[in-house]
């Protein structure tokens, strides 16, 4: 069976050779890519033929650090969905990381559990926010006055419906199942709701669930 794989990008050599060695040990992941900064995982990647699918970027790195690692790859290689690593939970690093593209931002102190269960997240769903990320984004989207133009939306009992659904942990597929509909016409419903909210993600469309008291 072919694993998922994935790269470690920090310069804490101790501590990427732990991570390294308990990822391995996950049944479905595999540690393909080391850098112990950004500009050597970039060069690594323009010399590579195969792309890590995860990325677990530490923040604080010489050289090129973790928030324009993930700018560059955001713009340059999206596929490769981007886990920050961080010693420091602050509202501003979180925000940094996950505006630069980042799907996700984990302490380096969380328990094995919570790493493969967000490396099996980001994977199915795209994204892994823990609760404090979330409210961050929450409290951030509050406190952001282009919000108040999504505030007005006037949305359809069906795109409700969808929105309720999806701030579960509801796959698509089972969202269609339960609103009686094909994949294709909710990734329709998708899609509409990005451009109506402004949103970019499925994280974007919790978020605004939540502000507006759907979910």
């Amino acid at each position: 069976m072919t694993k998922h794989s994935v790269a470690i990008i920090d310069d804490h050599l101790l501590f990427s050779q732990s991570l390294k060695g308990l990822i391995n040990t996950f049944e479905d992941f595999e540690v393909t890519h080391e850098a112990n900064n950004g500009q050597v995982f970039i060069e690594i990647l323009k010399k590579s033929s195969d792309l890590p699918e995860i990325a677990l970027m530490d923040m604080n790195m010489p050289i090129m650090d973790g928030a324009e690692t993930t700018y560059w790859l955001n713009k340059n290689f999206p596929s490769i969905k981007v886990l920050a690593l961080s010693m420091e939970d602050d509202e501003n690093s979180i925000l940094k990381m996950i505006r630069n593209g980042a799907k996700g931002y984990l302490l380096k102190d969380i328990h094995p559990d919570i790493l493969l269960e967000a490396l099996q997240s980001v994977l199915k769903e795209g994204f892994y926010h823990t609760k404090k990320v979330s409210n961050t984004l929450v409290n951030s989207l509050h406190s952001n006055g282009n919000s108040k133009k999504s505030s007005k939306v006037e949305l359809q009992e069906r795109e409700l419906e969808f929105l309720k659904l999806v701030s579960t942990e509801m796959t698509y597929k089972e969202v269609a199942s339960v609103m009686n509909l094909s994949p294709k016409t909710i990734d329709g419903y998708r899609e509409q709701l990005f451009k109506k909210l402004e949103v970019k993600n499925r994280i974007g469309l919790v978020i605004y669930a939540l502000k507006n008291g759907i979910a």
